[in-house]
């Protein structure tokens, strides 16, 4: 295909820019900062919410939704959510635009239509819907309130990426509300626990769970917990936050309840949330130089069939021939594009489909037919076998499950790989700018040596693991003691 290609061992960021385009996913909008998510690449986030969305409704939550506008009063109750999110918000100042008289065919702001109250386009939706929680609850009957929303929210970013980062994504953030502290934090890591399994199970990507540092902490919680996973580079992405409120929110909004016992007592809150930079995480952690690698379980289209044909007779026997096979992967679930395009050599659309990462490619043709066989390449390792048309129906969808799993265990291998124990300041600074991965060193438990660490090699502490073993030891830095190893990395 006649497409501009930066390998992906040269400069893994121009990679990742062209891969995006080239495989039609997304593009820079005309507005600095966003992007246009396009159909084919839409598809695959639709396959994620749908998923997801799944899974939320089976752990008791419903959907919902608020207002894209937040007043500043509002937005200003929760100080330390405020002030975290501050420079990041875009705000409403008019409501209405007029012609502008000194320059003719132009608008400016009408001064009439100043706004009272600024209004905040929401960065993420907790001051708006504990507002409103206030009106929903009274007693302990009225809990547990489990509600997610879908939507969009704005944190204003100049210096952007294609789904990494951007001034306006999409998302979904989940707000709790409980009667008791207990259950509000096995909320937040019973939501940890489904971003962990959809991750590894749908987009066959191998996390670390953990908690955050209080540096790293989300402004408003008093614990964040995440998933961290590792591209292809060796640097690490937050692909998913859980947050335990405490009592910030109730308190800030004077959202009680009456207990059983007749006290009244602030609400014990949770959120929770993924976004579009999950595309991401998708593309840099299992695609290679031809373009997209996704599995199976979030691939639009599972199987491609690539007729090669000469004349629109040979094609309509193909076509024929192969729609009873198509008919019965559609009832195993499994999606079929039948590529009859007559414009295009069959080895243009090879490319152009392992380009876009269908996880299975079917070439037929006339001999094919009359052999009864079939030539099935796999886009993960890239092999092809010849396969009897009697037993191909079965052939294929066993082989989309060992392509998932295949995705895994090699994402797993690959990371495993690039994970390191360090301890003294110079292996710490071999695997930090050298190696490129994850350091689990020893770290003294403060913020200035965090900050320090960062300052000084970029690399941030992306958590403290949930299942780290609690081993004395000295910190790398500055050798005083420390309870265990956390997770170093530089990060998107």
């Amino acid at each position: 295909m006649a497409f501009e290609k930066v390998k992906r061992s040269e400069n893994y960021s121009e990679w990742y820019n062209q891969l995006v385009k080239n495989a039609d996913l997304a593009e820079h909008s005309a507005v600095k900062g966003c992007m246009v998510i396009k159909p084919y690449g839409y598809a695959i986030w639709e396959k994620i919410q749908r998923q997801l969305d799944d899974m939320f409704k089976e752990t008791g939550h419903t959907n919902a939704y608020f207002p894209l506008f937040v007043p500043k009063s509002l937005f200003e109750k929760e100080e330390k959510n405020a002030e975290g999110f501050a420079k990041e918000c875009a705000v409403v100042t008019h409501y209405r635009l007029k012609a502008n008289p000194d320059k003719p065919g132009t608008l400016m702001a009408d001064p009439d239509s100043k706004l009272e109250e600024e209004l905040v386009v929401r960065p993420t939706s907790e001051a708006i819907i504990w507002n409103t929680y206030r009106n929903w609850i009274q007693s302990y009957r009225d809990l547990p309130i489990l509600i997610n929303q879908w939507a969009n929210v704005v944190r204003w970013e100049m210096r952007t990426r294609l789904f990494l980062r951007t001034a306006e994504f999409l998302w979904q953030e989940g707000h709790t509300a409980h009667a008791t502290k207990a259950e509000a934090i096995e909320e937040t890591v019973k939501m940890l626990e489904v971003y962990a399994e959809f991750a590894e199970n749908f987009m066959a990507i191998p996390v670390i769970k953990g908690v955050k540092t209080e540096n790293e902490r989300f402004a408003g919680a008093d614990d964040t917990y995440c998933i961290e996973g590792m591209m292809q580079d060796g640097k690490a992405l937050q692909m998913g936050t859980s947050h335990f409120l405490g009592q910030n929110f109730a308190k800030a909004f004077d959202v009680k309840f009456q207990s059983k016992e007749g006290k009244l007592e602030h609400v014990w809150a949770t959120s929770w949330g993924v976004s579009t930079r999950l595309m991401g995480a998708l593309i840099m952690v299992h695609s290679d130089d031809e373009g997209l690698v996704l599995p199976p379980k979030l691939a639009p289209i599972h199987v491609v069939i690539v007729p090669v044909f000469k004349t629109e007779e040979d094609l309509q026997k193909i076509e024929a021939a192969m729609a009873p096979f198509i008919q019965a992967w559609k009832k195993l679930g499994i999606t079929v594009k039948f590529d009859h395009r007559d414009t295009l050599k069959p080895g243009f659309k090879f490319a152009e489909w392992e380009l876009k990462g269908v996880p299975v490619r079917l070439a037929v043709g006339n001999r094919d037919l009359e052999n009864g066989t079939i030539e099935i390449a796999r886009r993960d390792t890239k092999e092809k076998n010849v396969v009897a048309m009697d037993g191909v129906i079965d052939y294929v969808s066993n082989l989309l499950d060992d392509i998932q799993s295949n995705l895994f265990n090699r994402a797993q291998e690959w990371r495993n790989e690039k994970v390191f124990e360090v301890n003294s300041w110079e292996e710490f600074l071999d695997v930090i700018q050298v190696k490129e991965g994850f350091a689990m060193a020893h770290w003294d438990g403060t913020g200035e040596t965090e900050e320090k660490i960062k300052e000084m090699t970029k690399a941030t502490i992306r958590c403290i693991p949930l299942d780290r073993k609690e081993e004395a030891g000295v910190c790398v830095l500055t050798g005083k003691p420390s309870a265990g190893r956390v997770v170093f990395a530089k990060a998107y």
